[in-house]
């Protein structure tokens, strides 16, 4: 078949990619973008898995990350032209407690204070110098988070952070970086509630509450909540998607879908010059070739092993899948009558995980193969916030069960014999929603129709999911900041001149912010 040259090929369709198509566009490059599935977006779909008028995000549906990020800021105005919709929620998240209480974080500081003030005066306080904090130390986090690593632009935002706040405000958010959810939070306040209720977001990466490295992201998700709220996409998180996609095809560059890439082609000198598809057509790129693709499935599968670099497989064997995930997708008449208040229905997530011990027994659990027999839920309300993604009247939920095994091993609750997750996931399902029932009694009776995606079957719609790890890669220390996603390759190169990587198994990890794909775009065309 007749070749096709482009300046760049992005293998994969995931939101880095696009974002990574969006900026190289706008700066005069044509891009081709190839994606084996017949819709783009990697984790971030919205589809109606259950009834026809009931759309479910497959994965991502918070897109606070995307709406704070140095990539929308950069294209709001073409984003916005063509159609990207955001929809705030006041109430932005909550954990419910054994003894059927609640506390939830929204925009309204005063009424968060009320309910950590009802627990303790003290910590009601401490919140508030913490917010206090997060105002002067965010732009100094948020610097290094937005700049390649290592890089000029990582040596300005720290030599910017030491300016402003000094040799020990260095040394403060060093800690931060380094302390575990437990350490930082028994430092700052007294009740375990509120505790529970921050480190609970540690739970969403791969981060126990006594594993080093993962008090950042409670700390970071509890006041940005705070301080700015959470954001849905109107009608799906695919919002993000629909739009990035027009603008990418209107500037001229191509986007193929249900096209599976089965080669990345070198030259004689070992450069990528291009891929190579199923069905036989080579596209050519002039100047990069990009892969939003897990570096495992990129090195095992995509790059020849007989080119004049050798087998390149081995350079990220050691990077390390975080736990398993498991989605399970509500259609629901009405939304869930939470034991601990009416007013619950009005957040966008209620996490359920109601205590330091279970945590951690949970996250041992998994690791060592077992089904936990208490997993952690967020329960994602997003009817609650935008009702256009049900009929009107109904409603859907978005239950995303976290840390699970990818193998497993057995049941630590002794009442699941099967270990292949095809016969296991609708029996850990029930268990599921065992809980969900224990703090709002009566919702098993408001469910229409229901879809459950085991880790298995996560891996299955997207590859890169690797085990159901929704994260492209555990995000503990030793494989974050330098070493995403192997020493030597964190500034988003590989070992082959002119193929790059993007997406969440790269620095910043992660997340709907775009930073990879934005970051690597500017790296490559300003």
């Amino acid at each position: 078949m007749a070749t096709t040259v482009y300046d760049a090929v992005i293998i994969g369709a995931g939101h880095n990619g696009l974002a990574a198509a969006v900026h190289l566009t706008a700066k005069g490059w044509k891009v081709c973008v190839v994606e084996a599935a017949e819709a783009a977006g990697g984790a971030v779909k919205t589809q109606e898995f259950t009834e026809p008028g009931f759309r479910h995000d497959f994965g991502a549906m918070n897109l606070s990350m995307f709406a704070g990020s140095a990539f929308f800021a950069a294209h709001r105005e073409a984003l916005t032209a063509a159609g990207l919709e955001l929809v705030p929620a006041p109430h932005c998240f909550a954990s419910v407690f054994r003894d059927a209480t609640a506390l939830g974080v929204g925009t309204d500081v005063a009424e968060t204070k009320a309910g950590i003030a009802a627990l303790s005066q003290k910590d009601a306080e401490a919140w508030e110098r913490m917010l206090a904090d997060f105002s002067r130390d965010a732009p100094h986090i948020f610097a290094l988070m937005g700049a390649p690593i290592p890089s000029f632009q990582t040596a300005k935002a720290v030599w910017k952070a030491w300016r402003a706040l000094g040799t020990a405000g260095l040394y403060r958010l060093a800690r931060l970086l380094l302390a575990t959810p437990r350490d930082f939070l028994d430092g700052h306040f007294e009740n375990e509630k509120l505790k529970v209720m921050m480190a609970t977001w540690g739970l969403h990466l791969d981060f126990a509450p006594d594993v080093a490295g993962g008090a950042l992201f409670p700390y970071l998700e509890s006041m940005a909540n705070q301080a700015f709220g959470m954001v849905i996409g109107k009608g799906g998180a695919d919002t993000i998607i629909r739009a990035m996609t027009k603008v990418v095809e209107e500037r001229g560059s191509e986007i193929l879908l249900g096209e599976r890439v089965v080669g990345v082609e070198l030259d004689e000198a070992g450069k990528a010059t291009g891929v190579s598809l199923a069905n036989g057509r080579t596209i050519s790129a002039r100047k990069a070739v990009i892969a939003n693709v897990h570096p495992k499935l990129l090195f095992d599968d995509l790059v020849p092993k007989n080119s004049r670099l050798g087998d390149l497989g081995d350079t990220f064997d050691d990077f390390r899948a975080g736990p398993g995930t498991m989605m399970i997708h509500l259609a629901m008449d009405e939304l869930p009558a939470w034991s601990a208040g009416a007013e619950l229905s009005d957040y966008a997530y209620i996490h359920i995980a109601p205590d330091m011990r279970m945590m951690s027994r949970l996250y041992a659990e998994a690791m060592d193969g077992l089904l936990p027999a208490e997993p952690a839920l967020v329960v994602g309300q997003p009817t609650a916030v935008d009702p256009s993604r049900a009929p009107k009247g109904k409603h859907v939920l978005w239950v995303q069960v976290r840390v699970l095994p990818a193998e497993i091993r057995g049941d630590a609750a002794g009442e699941i014999t099967e270990t292949d997750w095809d016969e296991v996931k609708h029996a850990y399902a029930e268990r599921v929603l065992d809980i969900i029932e224990t703090h709002a009694p009566g919702t098993r009776a408001k469910i229409r129709a229901s879809a459950v995606f085991s880790p298995r079957d996560l891996e299955r719609a997207n590859p890169n999911l690797i085990g159901g790890d929704s994260l492209s890669g555990s995000h503990h220390l030793d494989q974050n900041f330098l070493f995403r996603p192997a020493t030597g390759y964190s500034r988003y190169k590989t070992p082959v001149p002119a193929l790059y990587m993007c997406g969440a198994a790269t620095w910043p990890g992660a997340g709907t912010g775009a930073g990879s794909g934005f970051m690597l775009a500017k790296m490559l065309a300003g």
